[in-house]
């Protein structure tokens, strides 16, 4: 589905990735994992056409997406869950999920949308302002699979929510797995990650330096939270 190849990105003259590869099969659920500022988000950023300081090659399903910019990427079946959610102050609930064109095969309809998350039901004529964190996260969640994206990137979901929340999160992504999508997220809580991914890419100052399954990362547990400052 996702493959990166000798990518490299800047900041100014401030180097963020150096030479990063690493591929995400359909249907695979992926996490990047790593200290805050080894490039996990900025590696996101790169794969959505969201940062143009970059070298190297992004390729979704065998396509070079090159220089194609963030909108043609999402018309391409890229979904971005954005660390700061990415909700419209001025749009209601249901203005969000309606608005937004399809651009997948398989778009979620409003009806499975709000099984799926029957908060924003019970929300749909508020404005985004009016929500709480957790409900901003279900909403940007709710979007791109209501628009129909194939590859999710998410940057850091469980970030400030309760274990509830975060619980619910693991559920969606877990249940948009079994109908085909694939994930690459950014995530910090080994918990949460072991729990709803495949595997795991480990990330230090710009560069992968380690793939890992399940197993490796919860026989290892202690080595990497410390690692991490968790």
């Amino acid at each position: 589905m996702l493959r990166i190849d000798d990518l490299w990105a800047w900041y100014g003259e401030a180097q963020v990735l150096r030479g990063v590869g690493l591929r995400v099969d359909a249907g695979e659920v992926v996490t990047l994992v790593g200290r805050n500022g080894a490039g996990k988000s900025t590696l996101l950023r790169c794969v959505m056409g969201l940062h143009p300081g970059q070298r190297g090659t992004v390729e979704l399903e065998g396509r070079d997406l090159g220089r194609l910019p963030a909108h043609r990427r999402a018309r391409l079946g890229l979904g971005w869950v954005p660390d700061d959610r990415g909700s419209y102050a001025s749009l209601s609930v249901a203005e969000q999920l309606t608005l937004p064109p399809a651009v997948g095969p398989q778009p979620w309809p409003l009806e499975r949308v709000y099984d799926a998350f029957p908060i924003l039901y019970e929300r749909r004529a508020a404005p985004a302002t009016t929500l709480s964190g957790g409900e901003q996260q279900m909403l940007a969640l709710a979007r791109v699979l209501r628009m129909g994206a194939r590859l999710l990137l998410c940057d850091e979901p469980t970030e400030g929510l309760s274990p509830l929340l975060v619980q619910r999160v693991g559920e969606i992504l877990g249940e948009a797995k079994r109908h085909g999508v694939t994930v690459l997220l950014v995530e910090q809580n080994l918990h949460f990650a072991t729990s709803v991914a495949d595997r795991h890419y480990l990330l230090a100052q710009g560069s992968v330096v380690e793939s890992m399954d399940n197993s490796e990362v919860r026989s290892r547990e202690g080595e990497l939270l410390s690692y991490l400052g968790i």
